[in-house]
């Protein structure tokens, strides 16, 4: 199993731990990740709407730097996965932004030809390794440990770009926490948005959604909270104190990115996998 991997900025500056676990225990799956090196940021959820030619020109080169290696293009970053399939979707529907996006491309001997596919870490998993071959190496099962599985909103929405999940139930990490051997709880907010991208912008009604969100984990009886993107983690855990303020919410609880709950079934120290890292302790 050899991807083109994503170098997401977050994971680079403030989550490093989720490449860090990634790195340990993708040997165990046999899995290669070859660094998109030369791949620049996404612009985020941002660009688009700012400057629409500039977002597919950047987004269409990683694209096709993933293309010359002939490899599919994984990520373990929601917001970067829906921006890519975004960029993705609107070169393989206009024959003119591809010409435009190609024109600037040939300076560096790229082209976009739409033959890499964009997949998050947790498609890789559950699809393409598999989680029965997955479960066969656990070697620390989680068994006992209650997880409150949060999506997000970038892995599931809009469903035609992404479309690998029920957005109103999604299944794919509850699947995950399962084979791991971890049991699961039910809870409202698995699907709803962590609040990160009005953070700057509109700080109470950012921190309201995500104090919900945790409130609601807590109240189910969860031990921790799992989750598939970095940028959700943060909000969760680093702004976990502040989101609370207040609120009638009985204890924290602690966050993992789902690369470091696999590394903790499969035998890591919590150390080596980065949790020490984290602003709410395990």
């Amino acid at each position: 199993m050899q991807y083109a991997y994503f170098l997401s900025c977050i994971n680079e500056s403030m989550t490093k731990e989720v490449d860090r676990a990634l790195n340990l225990w993708k040997k165990d799956l046999g899995m290669e990740l070859v660094n998109l090196e030369k791949g620049t940021c996404c612009g985020g959820s941002n660009l688009d709407y700012v400057s629409p030619n500039h977002f597919i020109i950047i987004n269409g080169r990683n694209l096709a730097l993933a293309e010359q290696m002939g490899l599919d293009l994984a990520t373990s970053c929601s917001t970067c996965l829906l921006t890519l399939r975004r960029a993705k979707h609107i070169l393989d529907t206009s024959s003119e932004k591809r010409e435009m996006v190609n024109a600037h491309l040939a300076d560096e001997g790229l082209y976009y030809g739409g033959t890499s596919d964009v997949k998050h870490l947790l498609w890789v998993i559950n699809e393409d390794y598999g989680l029965e071959r997955l479960a066969v190496k656990v070697t620390a099962p989680l068994r006992g440990v209650r997880f409150a599985p949060f999506y997000g909103c970038h892995i599931l929405r809009p469903s035609a770009l992404l479309g690998r999940d029920d957005s109103a139930a999604p299944s794919s990490l509850d699947r995950l926490v399962e084979a791991l051997g971890g049991s699961l709880v039910e809870y409202g907010s698995k699907n709803k948005c962590c609040g990160f991208h009005t953070l700057l912008v509109a700080e109470k009604q950012s921190l309201t959604m995500t104090g919900n969100a945790i409130e609601d984990a807590v109240r189910s009886g969860a031990d921790y909270i799992v989750t598939p993107c970095p940028l959700c983690h943060t909000a969760l855990d680093a702004y976990q104190d502040k989101a609370l303020a207040g609120r009638r919410a009985s204890r924290n609880i602690p966050v993992l990115h789902l690369s470091q709950m696999i590394g903790l079934a499969l035998g890591y120290s919590r150390e080596a996998l980065g949790i020490d890292r984290h602003m709410i302790a395990v």
